[in-house]
């Protein structure tokens, strides 16, 4: 237990010294992440750009692939094969797949033409990239999840793929009850975190500037709050006028 304490109900004391684990964590995240950074009222000027639109379609996208994905998952595979509503959350969730990653596809094209790693941003990169490529794998297993003629072909064909490189016996592609755990489980719960930590590392290093730009974050310094404080009174420069009355 840390030696420090509060005087009192709601008066927080200035802890320099934390000595507790959960104590150090708390300083050093609202050192990297304060609360105005976390959820900021402006935003640069440049971020009226259609080039910073994609990243967030894609996360408006992923939301809706999660409550179709919940849904059509408590159901089951006989609900959206015969129901009419059924059949509409599964193609919601289908064209909802899409769009993620049409809107991925060119968020992460646009970044890289503008080197969004710049600035201490390449974590912010990778994890991008990394979100992409297991929402290929995420994309897949859904496929295979139709659990029709088409996807038990697809099914049957990437199972001798993958047992010639040696993988078949682990990730069985022809099981459909391992496939309803990676899709449904183990994938989005991955897709969810890397995205969430992408989000989180947009906000501790800002959002990149355009290459034209002049200073890299500029409009970031002259949006924040203390730039909206006035500046503090100084003293007028002394005249030969002043200094001859002071002899």
């Amino acid at each position: 237990m840390s030696a420090h304490a509060t005087p009192g109900h709601g008066t927080p004391v200035d802890e320099p010294d934390a000595h507790t684990l959960t104590g150090r964590a708390r300083r050093w995240l609202l050192k990297k992440l304060p609360p105005e950074k976390l959820l900021p009222e402006d935003q640069p000027s440049y971020v009226a750009s259609w080039a910073y639109v994609f990243g967030m379609g894609a996360i408006a996208s992923l939301l809706w692939i999660i409550v179709s994905g919940v849904v059509l998952g408590l159901n089951g595979p006989q609900w959206y094969h015969v129901s009419s509503l059924g059949h509409f959350v599964n193609s919601s969730h289908l064209w909802s797949v899409e769009l993620f990653f049409i809107f991925m596809v060119v968020h992460l094209w646009l970044k890289f033409w503008m080197a969004a790693w710049r600035g201490g941003r390449v974590l912010t990169w990778i994890t991008g990239v990394i979100s992409f490529g297991i929402s290929i794998v995420a994309a897949f297993t859904g496929y295979l999840l139709q659990t029709n003629f088409d996807s038990q072909w697809i099914a049957f064909e990437a199972k001798d793929a993958l047992n010639a490189v040696g993988v078949g016996a682990w990730f069985n592609v022809a099981n459909v009850g391992q496939l309803f755990t990676w899709h449904v489980t183990l994938l989005p719960l991955a897709v969810g975190a890397v995205v969430i930590l992408h989000v989180l590392l947009v906000r501790v290093h800002g959002v990149v500037p355009p290459l034209e730009a002049a200073e890299s974050d500029a409009q970031l310094l002259h949006n924040s709050p203390e730039s909206a404080e006035p500046p503090e009174p100084t003293a007028p420069p002394e005249t030969t006028e002043s200094r001859g009355a002071v002899r």
